[in-house]
């Protein structure tokens, strides 16, 4: 008898960690989900109902390291056994380190950083005993493109990068395979929420910044993060371990902007 293997999605309420979520259930998976918002959770909850597998819904702060634990230790309660574990979960503010709060940089390094290790530490413990696993991190191509705010977020995720590498080197001889994800501008709300000094929404002149700067000429969608971590998570992956894949359309690879492309080249950059 085939067993269902089984996913844990931190961050499930919206974006990338929905996307994921419902990506995991269409490939077959009974899926747990965490978030703070429970009307969100259940909405992603529901979609995993229509693909026709189970659900877990835990509504909580997931800063609180006992709650998550419990996350995890009622994930192996619930399903039995935990195949994947999808560490997407984030928070940050739009402030530079002139003005960060100690509050608002530890919460963000908590969230983004301490989460999940620990999540990682205990998913691993029920891995090992199934004789192998997957461990996603949700990144982000700001762990090396600094703007110069968002200090704590840069250096979580920069952290989340090296732990991944770590992860990867302790658990690989266990069948534990560790991968970083790093999105680059995604549609989703953490994308939307740009504002001026004046609490004037800014949002879409950053938006427009992105579409000149990516090849692909458009921010991503969070269906394509989840199509990548589920791929990363699959035995297609077998050998990818320990490393970081970067999927922002190529906006890393490419530093002038298509205005100015088109000016200097009007034939050759549409």
């Amino acid at each position: 008898m085939e067993t269902t293997r089984v996913v844990l999605v931190t961050g499930a309420s919206r974006g990338i960690g929905a996307a994921t979520a419902r990506e995991f259930a269409a490939r077959g998976f009974d899926v747990a989900i965490t978030a703070r918002g429970a009307e969100g959770l259940a909405a992603t909850a529901a979609d995993v109902a229509r693909a026709g597998r189970r659900s877990l819904s835990l509504a909580g702060d997931i800063a609180d390291l006992g709650f998550a634990e419990m996350v995890v230790r009622r994930t192996i309660e619930t399903f039995g056994r935990l195949d994947v574990l999808v560490n997407n979960a984030a928070w940050r503010e739009l402030v530079t380190l002139r003005t960060v709060t100690l509050e608002s940089w530890e919460r963000t390094l908590r969230i983004c950083l301490t989460v999940p290790a620990f999540m990682s530490r205990w998913a691993a413990e029920q891995m090992e005993r199934q004789g192998g696993g997957a461990i996603i991190n949700v990144s982000s191509i700001m762990s090396r493109r600094a703007a110069g705010f968002g200090s704590a977020y840069v250096a979580a995720k920069g952290g989340l990068d090296s732990l991944t590498f770590d992860l990867a080197a302790l658990y690989g001889p266990l069948g534990i395979r560790t991968v970083a994800v790093n999105p680059g501008a995604i549609d989703t709300e953490l994308s939307n929420d740009y504002v001026d000094a004046e609490g004037e929404s800014v949002s879409s002149a950053s938006n427009a910044h992105v579409e000149d700067m990516v090849p692909l000429r458009r921010a991503g969608r969070p269906e394509e993060i989840a199509r990548a971590i589920a791929w990363l998570a699959s035995d297609d992956a077998s050998y990818v371990n320990g490393t970081t894949i970067t999927v922002d359309g190529g906006w890393s690879t490419q530093n002038s902007p298509y205005s100015l492309k088109q000016r200097m080249f009007p034939d050759e950059f549409r």
